[in-house]
């Protein structure tokens, strides 16, 4: 007599796994969600698969330590400032639009800030805090610090696009203050 085994199912694999075995196309295209930097995405993409999120993001980082100068300004040319929630007064529309031209009069790129860490409701003003301090930068510290916020954004946006069901090419939120963004988490 034969004994029928119960079907096996196969547990649903898990975002790091899909990302570790889609093509490098694909894999690539969500890390240039990420950051913009061709450089950063094909290094990252190059040293797959990644046993655990916490050697993927150490990966993600050292590639973001080792943008050139150019490399930084490819990946700082695709920020722009938030668009603020709806319910925001035209005051704060206008001192953001007004901050954000200046430092990029400045210093040539959209001002950039990791806010993950700050509660939603203290985002706008963190923002438009670091906006106005750093316009005193010298030019090459800011581009210290616009290196180190673009490292903090691409770990946040990577650690978003593998929340996802499914890794994909589409971009998490970027331009909202209220979400992980170019100014956020």
């Amino acid at each position: 007599m034969t004994r029928l085994l119960p079907e096996q199912t196969r547990a649903e694999p898990s975002p790091l796994e899909r990302f570790n075995s889609v093509p490098a196309a694909e894999a690539r295209r969500t890390l240039l969600m990420c950051l913009r930097s061709l450089r950063w995405a094909d290094r990252v993409t190059a040293h797959r698969p990644y046993p655990d999120l916490d050697s993927l993001l150490a990966a993600s980082d050292e590639a973001a330590y080792d943008l050139t100068p150019d490399d930084l300004a490819e990946a700082l040319a695709d920020e722009t400032l938030p668009d603020l929630p709806e319910d925001v007064y035209e005051a704060a529309h206008t001192a953001l639009s007004a901050a954000g031209t200046a430092y990029e009069a400045r210093f040539g790129h959209a001002f950039v800030i990791y806010t993950g860490d700050t509660p939603p409701e203290e985002t706008l003003d963190r923002f438009l805090e670091g906006i106005r301090s750093r316009l005193t930068n010298d030019p090459e510290d800011e581009r210290v610090l616009a290196a180190e916020e673009l490292r903090r954004l691409a770990r946040g946006r990577l650690i978003s696009a593998l929340r996802e069901p499914s890794v994909r090419a589409a971009a998490p939120q970027r331009a909202d203050l209220g979400k992980h963004s170019a100014s956020g988490k």
